[in-house]
């Protein structure tokens, strides 16, 4: 049997919001499943959200619903969003002081390109919910995040786009939302960036070879 993907240590995540989420892009949403098997997917949108800006949850008040985002980095703070969605971050920085990174899309392999194209999606997938949240992101937990497999180490800064963030009220001049250029899984791109050909998008199963 192949051995699971690696995890991304801490350390990673002990880093301001803004840059761990453009570094996530390439990286794998791994989860175990109940048979052993391993679903994953490359991790293709991200967007960046920090205490000191007002679209962030923790920007008015700490409480019990956001208290995650206040704690130690590399876990995952999960939320419900409009009542009915839920929404799958993970915490960034450092304890104290809430931030943290929206995961906004995944590719996985073998499955509809659009699958998990947006972050209720991307839940509904993998089934992660408020059970999930405050978890570590770790595999003895069953849902980590690992870094980047061979085929995709060549994710450079011109193959990411930086835009605003979408979906929210506040803070929407700061460009804190990153996707991958060749994805044709990404939630929403930026204006008059177009979705790439077929022929043109990067092959996630290609991203099996680093397992």
């Amino acid at each position: 049997m192949t051995p699971p993907p690696s995890c991304l240590p801490q350390a990673f995540f002990a880093r301001p919001a803004e840059v761990v989420a453009p570094d996530l892009i390439g990286c794998l949403l791994v989860q175990r499943q109940p048979d052993g098997e391993l679903l994953w997917g490359v991790i293709v949108e991200t967007e960046a959200y920090c205490q000191s800006e007002p679209a962030c949850h923790g920007h008015r008040r700490r409480s019990p619903s956001n208290e995650t985002l206040f704690g130690e980095p590399g876990r995952f703070y999960v939320y419900v969003s409009y009542g009915i969605h839920h929404c799958v971050n993970v915490v960034t920085g450092r304890a104290e002081w809430a931030n943290g990174v929206l995961l906004r899309a995944v590719a996985l392999p073998g499955e509809p390109e659009r699958v998990a194209a947006g972050p209720a999606l991307l839940a509904r997938r993998f089934g992660l919910d408020r059970r999930h949240d405050a978890q570590i992101a770790a595999p003895e937990q069953g849902v980590w995040l690992a870094p980047r497999p061979a085929a995709w180490q060549q994710v450079a800064p011109d193959d990411r786009i930086q835009t605003t963030r979408i979906g929210i009220s506040d803070g929407q001049a700061l460009p804190w939302r990153w996707y991958l250029r060749h994805s044709r899984s990404v939630s929403r791109r930026a204006r008059g960036d177009r979705n790439p050909r077929p022929a043109e998008a990067w092959a996630v199963a290609a991203g099996a070879a680093g397992f």
